[in-house]
């Protein structure tokens, strides 16, 4: 990151640029498709200069142009993870989505009677962990201590999934937790910011994060998966991407297994292997 240090020694005190010229542009964009299969299209530009804008300050760069050139010449696990970090969205809370919760206590439940007491989930999108302990929680309630359960939760950003791997959480993150459960699954702490909320080790025990390209496929993990909640991460994507997504759900999940998706999200028009049962919810065939 030599050349990175040099830029900030030049433009020290120098505030970004507000506007972006169209190649250059054009030009992140490509690279953000390339490394995540994220679209960019013209209505994203000011989001690219607002986010790409604070890194750029945090290195000292002036303009778009020079932290472009900082991305081409930066090894693959440098600057593009910092940009991928900066570009992407992690929008996230606990239980969003409440119906896809109840959902899934039904399928335990039906689990439970058909005899099984190995469970395999994966969040695909994970962001800072609210989904996978959301899912850890409604395990916990709904099947016996001995069950044999394992969470997979994966997303791109490495800032969001150390956030994950810490699992301490604001006393307003916790809005959306029943009482009894933040009693039971967390630990409350205080410090000079005020009360926050650990995570407990049964439940963050349950649960491994991992960073994951969604574009990148296939996948290095083999299932099969009871249930994939893959939410709000289709909607980044072009159809070739999402089509790639879902060849891989297809394949990681067991047969009559669910796929959860964003209520804003539908895979119609997609030629898969799924069967619609409930809204943004899919069973593979």
């Amino acid at each position: 990151m030599k050349r990175a240090g040099m830029m900030a020694a030049r433009h020290m005190g120098e505030q970004p640029e507000t506007e972006i010229d169209p190649a250059t542009f054009r030009r992140i964009a490509e690279i953000v498709y390339q490394k995540a299969g994220i679209v960019l299209n013209a209505q994203k530009e000011a989001l690219v200069v607002a986010r790409i804008g604070k890194r750029m300050r945090r290195l000292g760069i002036t303009h778009f142009r020079d932290y472009l050139r900082l991305l081409e010449e930066s090894p693959e696990h440098e600057e593009p993870v910092e940009m991928l970090n900066a570009i992407s969205t992690n929008v996230t809370q606990f239980f969003r989505e409440p119906k896809h919760f109840e959902h899934l206590a039904g399928w335990l439940a039906q689990w439970r009677q058909e005899g099984r007491t190995r469970f395999r989930f994966w969040c695909a999108a994970a962001a800072s962990g609210e989904e996978a302990c959301s899912v850890a929680m409604v395990v916990r309630e709904n099947l016996p201590a001995d069950c044999d359960v394992r969470i997979l939760a994966t997303d791109l950003s490495t800032r969001a999934l150390a956030e994950a791997r810490e699992g301490v959480y604001a006393a307003s993150d916790m809005k959306t937790v029943p009482e009894a459960f933040v009693r039971r699954y967390f630990v409350c702490e205080q410090n000079e910011s005020g009360r926050r909320y650990r995570v407990s080790p049964a439940l963050a025990g349950m649960i491994t994060f991992a960073r994951l390209n969604l574009a990148q496929t296939p996948y290095a993990m083999r299932g099969p998966f009871d249930a994939i909640f893959c939410r709000n991460a289709m909607i980044y994507f072009d159809d070739t991407v999402r089509r790639r997504l879902l060849d891989e759900c297809w394949r990681l999940l067991r047969s009559g297994g669910y796929l959860v998706v964003g209520s804003a999200e539908s895979l119609a028009g997609l030629p898969t292997g799924f069967r619609n049962v409930a809204p943004s919810v899919y069973a593979r065939l």
